[in-house]
Order: C-alpha cells, then structure tokens, then sequence
C-alpha cells in the first residue's frame, strides 16, 4: 500500500551515512506517523516521499514501513500535484509503447473503405458548445426546422470506439484508467493526445466520425421518432458557453447558428419543464473558477463558477441522449447493459436540512423528489437570492452518489435515478473522457446492427467490474479535482488575503462554524473552540442556533463577515486557509488567532510569515 508521506521527526543520531530510525508524518492527518530506517535523514527533511507499510508491531506505537521515492520538496506546485495523484491512486504514467501502439498514424483520414456504412449529415450545420479553451470535444449539436413544423434535432458523439478496439492494449489502459481526471492548472486524459484532441475531438476544423441521435420533436418538445446512426459530420462552429450566449442574445444574429441555437434553447426549455413536472431535481453545488496567470499559472483570482443560459442547452439534450440511448440498449440487452443509477435518499439524511429550514420559515418536503423540489422553489428570501442556493447546496449533500451497474445485477425498481426523475438512465455523450461511454457505445453500436458486440460485454461478472472499477475510478477522480481547488485556493489567499467578505453560516457544531463564501465559490471552518473551552458558548438542542459572549446569537443560514488568510502547515501537513468571524463581533473571540480552523489546504513550505513579508 502506497501512503504519501513527509518531513522526518525524532532526535539526530547515527549520522555520515550509517542507517537511523526516523519518523515520517503523513499528509493525511487520519494516519499514524510510520517508522522506517535510512540513511537519507538529512536529504528527506521537508520532502514529500513515498513510503511503503510493512508491517505494525504489536509493541509499537508506529507502524514501521520503508522508503520508496522522493517527489520533491514540500510546497512545491507540481510536487503537491504529484502528491494529489498518489494520494487518489490516479493512472498519470505517459502511455507505454504498447497501448501507443494501438493508434492509427498521426496523418490519418478518411477514405471509402473507412466510411462505408456510415451516413454523411455534413451538410447540417452542427455546432458544439464548450467551456473556453476545450480541446476534448465529445459532443456537438444541430437542430433545423422542418415543413411540418417540427424540428429536426441531432446529438453527436465523438466516435471514439472507432479507434479503441476491443481487447486492445489501448482498449485496456482506458478502462483500467476509466475517466479523464481534470484539475485545476492540467488534464489528464483516458486517452492518448492523438485521439482526445485530434481524431476524436469534433473541432471546427475538420471532418469526424460521429455516432449520432436523430430526433423529430415537436415545437413542445414531444418526441416523433428518433434513429441512431454512424455518421460524419464537420462543426461550423466551436463555441464557448458564452460566446453561444451572445449569438443567442444578439438580435441581428439570424444565421443558421443563430437560429440553431435559439431552436435548441427553445426545446430545451420544454424538456427542462417535463423533466421538472416528472420530479427532476435542481439542485446546486459550490463550483470554483480560476483565472491562471498564462506562464505560471498561478491563480489570479477565484470565483464562484457562472452558468449561462447555454450550459442548460447543452445538458438538456445531453441527458435526452442518454436516457434514449439507455431504453435502445436496454430494450436489446436486458441483463447486459451499462446503466447509470441514483438511489432515493432516506429521510434521516434531511432531518437536520428539514429542521435548519423550519427554523427560517421554510417547509421542506421530502417524501419523493417532486415534492422535494416544489418545496426547494418555495424556499426563498425575496431580500436575498442566496438563501436558496444554500438550501439547494445542503440537498444536494444529502443525496446518495450516483453509480454505474449491470443491468443484470439488480430488480428493475432499482434502476431508477432520483435526481433525474427518469426510469433508465445511462451515460452515452463523453467518451473521450468516459469509459463509460465507449461500453454503451459498443452495446449501441450492436443494438442498431452495425458491430457485434465485444466477447467481454457478454459476461455479466465482467460487466459488474467493469461498473465497479468506473464507479472507484470516478469518485477518485472528483476527489483529486477537489483536491486541486483546495491546493489553488491556498495559492491564491497566500497572495491575496482578505480582510471582511460575505459569508453564511451552514451548519453549526459544537465548536465550530462552517460557512460558505459565495463571492469566491468557497467554503470554510471558523474556529470557536476557545470560547467552547472556557463554556462561554451555548448551542441549541436542535443545533440550528448558537449563543456567544456578548449575547450574540448566531443561526444557520445567517449572513456574516469573514476574514480569509493563511496559515502555514504543521510537519508534513499542508498551509491553510483559515476563516475568522469579523462581524458580528464576538467577546473574546480573537480574530487574528492563528489556530484558526482549516478545511482548504494546500502545500506545507516553509516561508515568511505575513508581518514579515510586510516588513
């Protein structure tokens, strides 16, 4: 087992290269120091290393392991990167020579033999719609009105099965990798660069096979019919959220872009509305931007991440694909298909949410999802916007996570997925970054007849590891993304520290205050455990309210003012954001204590302090 450790303890002894015994702290604070012998005491202080456990003795306090590597120093950006990956257990090797192998030359095209079976819609003006600078494009839309008054509606996805044989060597690293891992400052792809950005990505700039969904909708949304196919198709338009926002917006845009987009946003609204009528939830999450500096890519500024009219076009259609694709596959495979589900959460998940809701005014609902949902609308504070994307926040923590199994596996009843208030659910429109996807993508592909399906897909024992490693491979993958935030927030409030911002309280514990910033997207710990020490704090039964000196009352949901700044890690452990009440005011509570409490952190060199870096 592979534990990340660093920065030696103990007493000096047995120098000049004869072995000593030395502790090494690991970052993760859960775990034991481990004891190792060696002879590199002085060369792996303030390192981040490997270490291996071999054993713990019954008559020691410390397991007793050995060394393995050295990554670097401690605090360094791309060491504490290299950390986050060992930690999660995320594949990040360059690919082998076999699996490089596997790839069609870098001057590959199209020729007759290549596209034969597969129909052209290349004179449809399809377009895809992205976060700016997206190099891994999996999907692409089109949508043109017909003489009947309907709409022709197309989804396309990068086929990336075509290029991923089954069995292959590259076939293997994909689903042993499962998912692209993004974190803030890099990617790091399923797939090899030859498939993720060229061959595979639906850029502007050339021709691509696609496995494409072809529906009639009605002008409400309804669905007339629907085909799958094979196809190639060539984008007109690769555009950011924004930009397709402006295009959409502006009045004198009347070409076919414009007027697909504004089809498609119009559809979209009809389908968001079903799904909402049907019990969809819409919920909310604290997502972070960052603007990098363009050579160091240092953060220069961290906000709460925007979402424009065009993300909810763009998801709408993507979730009508997979649920249309997972009733085809299902229909053929009854006991073989790749399926994605979202277990009802219980009731005692919402009881702490029901009751901080209740103590604001709000009555929450939670009996099924519909009802859930109509009682999240109700949940406003017409002074203020941000209370209701806090209750949603707080839904969204007492769900269940999403996971992917064998339709064989399980009774139908437990196919179902919550969130999405639909019966069948499966993941079909990110195979360049899912592995997910390329499984439905083999079991689409000979649903409709065009390729038998792989060997491997026949067995319902290795379809349940196959499920089980994407479902270990994706939580990891969420894990290191969230761990580079936190490592990046500490970057950014190391330089730019902030002396009184907006901030609501979202829950309360005996001795602390966690809180969410909205204005950066972030969330924090306050730290009340001296006044808690000295009994001078008083927390209500039902753990919604607080009462401090000075008889200041602090409740769940209230807006205050925090400070933001950093404080720097003990040992191995990493620097800290750390989060002080400045208003309301509270007697004896030190604002400037360094023990403030911490739940973002980040790399653990040593440096300057603050008043020194002042001086």
């Amino acid at each position: 087992v592979l534990w990340v450790l660093a920065s030696q303890r103990g007493p000096r002894r047995g120098g000049g290269g004869s072995t000593v015994s030395a502790l090494f702290v690991p970052v993760d604070r859960r775990l034991p120091k481990i004891r190792i012998q060696t002879r590199q005491r002085d060369v792996l202080q303030d390192k981040r290393i490997l270490v291996a456990v071999d054993a713990w003795p019954a008559d020691s306090r410390y397991p007793a392991g050995h060394y393995i590597k050295t990554l670097g120093s401690a605090g360094d950006k791309e060491v504490e990167t290299e950390v986050l990956l060992h930690e999660y257990d995320i594949p990040w090797e360059p690919f082998s020579e076999k699996v490089m192998a596997c790839l069609p030359p870098s001057d590959w095209s199209m020729t007759p033999e290549n596209t034969k079976g597969r129909v052209d819609l290349r004179k449809l003006s399809v377009m895809s719609i992205d976060p700016p600078g997206c190099k891994d494009i999996d999907d692409a839309l089109h949508c043109t009105p017909l003489p009947n008054g309907n709409f022709a509606v197309g989804v396309h996805i990068a086929d990336v099965s075509y290029f991923v044989q089954p069995g292959s060597a590259l076939d293997e690293e994909a689903a042993n990798r499962s998912t692209s891992t993004y974190l803030v400052q890099r990617r790091l792809d399923m797939l090899p660069k030859l498939l993720t950005e060229t061959l595979c990505s639906l850029t502007s700039t050339s021709d691509h096979f696609a496995f494409s969904v072809l529906w009639e909708l009605t002008p409400n949304a309804d669905i007339v019919s629907v085909d799958f196919c094979k196809s190639i198709i060539r984008s007109v338009a690769s555009l950011s959220y924004q930009e397709a926002q402006n295009i959409h917006d502006d009045p004198h845009a009347q070409d076919a872009v414009a007027q697909g987009i504004r089809g498609l946003n119009s559809l979209a609204k009809k389908l968001r509305a079903k799904r909402m009528e049907a019990g969809a939830l819409m919920l909310a999450s604290t997502e972070v931007k960052f603007v990098l500096d363009a050579d160091s890519s240092d953060p220069l500024d961290v906000q709460m991440y925007q979402l424009k009219e065009t993300h909810a076009l763009v998801e709408e259609f993507m979730l009508l694909a997979n649920i249309t694709v997972g009733k085809k596959i299902l229909r053929h495979y009854p006991t073989l298909s790749l399926l994605r589900r979202h277990p009802s959460p219980s009731r005692e998940r919402f009881e702490s949410l029901i009751a901080a809701a209740a103590s604001r005014g709000f009555s929450l609902c939670v009996d099924d999802s519909s009802e859930l949902q109509q009682s999240l609308d109700a949940s406003v504070d017409k002074d203020d916007p941000n209370i209701n994307k806090i209750i949603r926040i707080l839904a969204t923590r007492c769900m269940f996570p999403a996971q992917y199994f064998c339709s064989g596996e399980c009774s139908q009843d437990e196919w179902h997925h919550y969130g999405l208030a639909a019966p069948i659910y499966t993941h079909f429109t990110s195979p360049i970054r899912r592995y997910a996807d390329i499984v439905v993508h083999r079991l689409l592909a000979a649903s409709i007849g065009v390729a038998p399906l792989p060997e491997a897909l026949l067995d319902k024992g290795g379809m349940h590891d196959l499920a089980e490693n994407m479902n270990r491979r994706h939580k990891a993958a969420q894990n290191a993304g969230r761990g580079s935030t936190a490592f990046h927030t500490v970057l950014f409030f190391k330089e730019n520290p902030v002396e009184a911002e907006d901030a609501y309280i979202l829950r309360i514990l005996e001795t602390r205050l966690i809180v969410l910033v909205p204005r950066f997207g972030i969330e924090g710990t306050i730290d009340l455990k001296g006044l808690a020490d000295q009994g001078l704090l008083n927390r209500q039964a039902d753990g919604h309210r607080i009462t401090c000196p000075g008889k200041v009352e602090l409740k769940v949901f209230d807006k205050i003012r925090v400070g933001i700044r950093v404080a720097e890690g003990k040992a191995a452990h990493r620097d800290a954001v750390v989060y002080t009440l400045q208003s309301p005011r509270i007697p004896g509570l030190d604002v400037e204590r360094e023990e403030g409490a911490r739940n973002v952190e980040g790399g653990g060199k040593k440096r300057k302090s603050a008043d020194a870096k002042k001086k």
